[in-house]
């Protein structure tokens, strides 16, 4: 038996997007196939119990500490966790969201969603930047196993850093393909996206202004960097709903007409998971981590060329996107599966 933590200090409800999503339904899915392993969650003050499975070999471990006073957090998990590690004679700890103690003195496991700080920059405030280049190359180094989440994440994690990482892919909710078989499309494109600089939605929404043919577009998801600004710019045929209960974003994809994901940088890509598993119509940036997901079950798109954005959009809108190759293929994603691999691969890292 181990005795397994994960640190979940980084996690604000509604306000990290995918990342939240993730370990939501990695413990879900961790809770249905182990019973015998010991989980211990440490928490912050935003985080409630309803993160942690309810069963007896999961324990709800809420620190003093709330994540969205970075510093704090951030020395929290560096000095105090250690300790907590050591208190609750932990076997390995698993680290989903980027970073970790650096003198843990237990063996760790860091998942990385994807190195966007080396890749992207410019996406990222001057501030914000050092601390990212420092505490995941550092959390890389001090790790004995490293997750990536995608072949393409892997790959830059080999180009940046000179590690190997173990690709587990995200799964998808079985709520999705119940979706599928209820769908009742209505006038209006989706869109599920932090409102970050590198989802080009600001083209997005460029093509929206100059096209009065296209059908309404929601777009869902955690006000980001470029909120201010994609607000300035939406036109009325574009509503912004924020970060929404995820009943809500299953009706959005259960009645939309098609999904357009313009995005030029992901890890992985879940929304695009996500439309194929509803079986909605979907278009998605040509780029090799949403090809990695996706196959050849998408409309791909140059996301820096508007003409071909707008193609794309009208292909949507046409409804001349077939959608059955899509379920067959969300089919081989299960957060089961993702479970019984990080499962195996804490297994393996901790002895």
């Amino acid at each position: 038996m181990l005795r397994i933590g994960v640190n979940a200090l980084y996690l604000i409800p509604g306000g990290v997007g995918g990342t939240e999503i993730y370990l939501r339904n990695l413990l879900r899915a961790l809770a249905s196939i182990d019973s015998a392993n010991q989980y211990v969650v440490f928490t912050n003050r935003e985080t409630g119990r309803d993160l942690v499975p309810d069963q007896e070999n999961f324990e709800y471990a809420p620190q003093p500490i709330r994540a969205t006073f970075r510093p704090a957090r951030i020395l929290w998990e560096q000095l105090a966790l250690p300790i907590a590690a050591r208190r609750h004679r932990l076997d390995v700890l698993f680290n989903p969201g980027f970073t970790a103690p650096l003198l843990c003195g237990r063996p760790m496991v860091t998942l990385f969603h994807d190195l966007q700080h080396k890749r992207h920059p410019e996406y990222f405030r001057w501030f914000d930047l050092p601390f990212w280049r420092f505490l995941l190359w550092a959390s890389a180094r001090r790790s004995r196993g490293i997750i990536a989440v995608s072949r393409a994440t892997r790959d830059d994690f080999e180009r940046f850093y000179g590690l190997d990482a173990k690709v587990i892919h995200h799964g998808v909710e079985r709520e999705f393909f119940d979706v599928a078989r209820q769908r009742e499309p209505k006038d209006y494109l989706l869109c599920a996206s932090t409102l970050h600089p590198h989802k080009n939605l600001e083209r997005l929404l460029r093509v929206y202004r100059r096209s009065p043919d296209l059908p309404k577009l929601i777009v869902t998801g955690v006000r980001g960097f470029a909120a201010e600004r994609l607000e300035a710019m939406r036109p009325a045929s574009v509503e912004f709903t924020g970060w929404i209960p995820r009943d809500q974003l299953l009706e959005l994809y259960r009645c939309a007409r098609g999904f357009i994901y313009p995005s030029t940088f992901e890890g992985f890509g879940m929304p695009v998971l996500e439309a194929m598993a509803a079986g909605v119509p979907l278009a998605c940036s040509d780029i090799p981590v949403l090809r990695e997901v996706a196959g050849d079950c998408a409309l791909y798109f140059d996301p820096l060329d508007e003409e071909a954005l707008h193609r794309a959009l009208f292909r949507l809108a046409t409804g001349a996107i077939p959608v059955e190759a899509g379920l067959r293929r969300a089919a081989e994603f299960s957060w089961e599966k993702t479970a019984r691999a990080t499962l195996d691969y804490l297994s393996k890292s901790s002895s």
